[in-house]
């Protein structure tokens, strides 16, 4: 069985954003020479996610909006946990919506997706540096 475990890394100048990264897990799909196996692709921090869309913009604007309905940042003050003297308790509360990790299939050497599937990095408190897990694995 072969395996490679590689990290991303994001830094986004705003506090929230959406980043398509299936090129890059794509192009460690490659370097890993697995042909046949699975790519799990993790959020290593509890203010991001990974998740699996279409790339259309319209939807990741409606994602922002929606996310922002569901869990406004402001005002700080609605949330407990902004009570330690932080301000990120939205983000948290994004972040489970959006989910933490995303595994696919990998055939024939390539991430095997259904029709519009890329693979996203979710941004709910930027403006500092982040990291994704992507772990392969396979023959």
């Amino acid at each position: 069985m072969k395996s490679l475990t590689e990290q991303l890394w994001f830094e986004l100048p705003q506090r929230r954003g959406f980043l398509n990264i299936t090129d890059s897990v794509a192009g460690l799909v490659h370097k890993s020479g697995v042909q046949e196996g699975l790519c799990l692709v993790n959020a290593m921090h509890i203010t991001a996610s990974v998740f699996i869309n279409d790339n259309e913009s319209g939807l990741l604007h409606d994602y922002d909006v929606w996310l922002e309905k569901l869990a406004p940042h402001a005002p700080t003050s609605q949330y407990h946990h902004n009570r330690t003297g932080e301000d990120n308790a939205d983000a948290h509360m994004k972040r489970q919506i959006m989910g933490r990790e995303v595994v696919v299939a990998i055939t024939k050497g390539q991430l095997d997706f259904g029709p519009w599937e890329q693979i996203f990095y979710g941004e709910f408190d930027g403006r500092r540096r982040k990291r994704v897990l992507v772990k392969i694995i396979g023959e």
